[in-house]
């Protein structure tokens, strides 16, 4: 069985998928080794083209390996940064019961799993959001964001302005208003949540700019040398990550903190496991600054991976 992005587009209910998410991550019960990532040599661009290998297994369940390219000049060829594809299996057997396209399932899952730790972390009243990027996790973000929060406003932000002003003509039939800016400086103190989400080297999102309350949702850096947040930011901020182990390994957001001294691992407040299990309190104050650095997780993509091999089992 092949389930296509197509599929996945038109069948995702983030208000079900962030639902299962926090099923999974309270239960626990799925074992995740640490992904595979590899940097290799692209003979055709000056940046290196990152491979994840990301499996995960529940030995009552089901079980999957997502094997994925990150590849940042796709732009240059019209083609999505990321690419890949999701082997889903029974534990018992063995027995492949499905190929996922990989993008669209990472997509989802990310949007959800950033929605997800919003829910703990973002003023329940929050109804402006920033969206830093214009890539496709942009509107996906979005979407999954005001599925759980009252969003009335939201601003997108790109490099390339007519981009955003896309993102906002396809996003222009939802519950809220959109509106492309030009400048991060100019909406990021009106926004209760900020979502970034770049393949960024450097940080766009600025200490020196935040305010009491907000939320900061980073997605992009997605390796030890990237990161799209600065110290100040990460010192004014209560900080929370997706997994502690990966959280604290992978991303620059949180890596390089940690080497300079900004922060230490006492700092870093819990994760989704914590989070979901209450066994970790999330935002405790309105005046309190939340920051939660995503990294992805092999847990997610068995989880929305399942969401949809359920959903294509009922057409």
């Amino acid at each position: 069985m092949n389930i296509s992005a197509d599929f996945i587009n038109e069948n995702t209910n983030f208000s079900a998928l962030i639902s299962a998410l926090r099923n999974g991550f309270e239960e626990n019960s799925i074992i995740v080794p640490m992904r595979h990532h590899h940097e290799f040599p692209n003979a055709y661009s000056q940046h290196e083209t990152t491979m994840l290998l990301m499996p995960a297994w529940n030995p009552k369940g089901h079980s999957g390996v997502k094997v994925v390219s990150v590849s940042p000049d796709n732009y240059k060829y019209n083609l999505p940064a990321i690419q890949g594809s999701y082997l889903f299996m029974d534990s018992k057997t063995g027995q492949v019961k499905a190929l996922i396209e990989a993008k669209a399932l990472t997509v989802k899952r990310t949007a959800a799993a950033s929605a997800l730790a919003a829910d703990y972390l973002a003023k329940k009243e929050a109804s402006t959001l920033l969206m830093i990027g214009t890539g496709a996790l942009a509107p996906n973000l979005i979407k999954a964001h005001a599925s759980i929060r009252p969003i009335k406003t939201v601003y997108v932000w790109g490099r390339n302005l007519a981009k955003a002003k896309a993102v906002c003509e396809t996003l222009q039939d939802e519950n809220f208003k959109i509106h492309p800016v030009e400048t991060i400086e100019s909406h990021i103190a009106k926004a209760d949540i900020i979502s970034c989400a770049t393949l960024s080297g450097s940080p766009l999102v600025l200490g020196k700019h935040l305010r009491a309350g907000q939320h900061i949702d980073l997605v992009g850096a997605y390796n030890p040398s990237m990161r799209e947040s600065d110290d100040e930011a990460i010192k004014a901020s209560s900080v929370f990550v997706d997994t502690l182990v990966a959280g604290t390994r992978e991303s620059g957001d949180i890596v390089i903190p940690l080497k300079n001294g900004t922060i230490t691992l006492e700092d870093i407040q819990a994760d989704l496991f914590q989070l979901c299990s209450n066994t970790k309190t999330g935002r405790t104050s309105d005046e309190q600054i939340t920051l939660f650095k995503s990294v992805g997780h092999a847990l997610e993509d068995l989880v929305a991976a399942e969401y949809y091999f359920e959903k294509m089992m009922q057409v």
